[in-house]
């Protein structure tokens, strides 16, 4: 089992900036693709941001792309996610997640394990 806990969220106004931290424990970190997924109230969850567990690979949404960064520090078993230029649409609970077996990294049933979200609101 590897745990998922988020932290960094909160309330920010249109143009600001957070980072939200994953702190995965209880297997190898290193070991899993980690990833970044959304979810605004009433709507499906969707794709966010992916970087491979060696780090070679990431993958953005078009929605996200130049505005926000994944990044990991393996030895802190931590993913980040840094949120610049916020918008309103930005608004929803975020999720990271970790797999290590990806037919198409955008879906989230291929990934195992979960964080429990944390919720970013940004208004205008």
């Amino acid at each position: 089992q590897l745990l998922l806990l988020e932290s960094g969220g909160g309330s920010v106004q249109a143009g600001g900036s957070l980072r939200l931290s994953c702190v995965a424990s209880g297997r190898t970190f290193s070991t899993y693709a980690m990833a970044w997924f959304r979810q605004a109230l009433g709507q499906e969850r969707e794709f966010v941001a992916f970087r491979s567990y060696k780090g070679i690979n990431t993958y953005y949404a078009d929605s996200v792309r130049g505005r926000f960064t994944i990044s990991r520090d393996t030895s802190k078993s931590t993913a980040y996610l840094q949120m610049d230029s916020l918008k309103p649409e930005d608004t929803a609970v975020y999720y990271c997640a970790a797999g290590n077996s990806f037919r198409d990294h955008e879906r989230p049933d291929e990934y195992s394990f979960w964080g429990q979200g944390i919720q970013v609101t940004v208004s205008s």
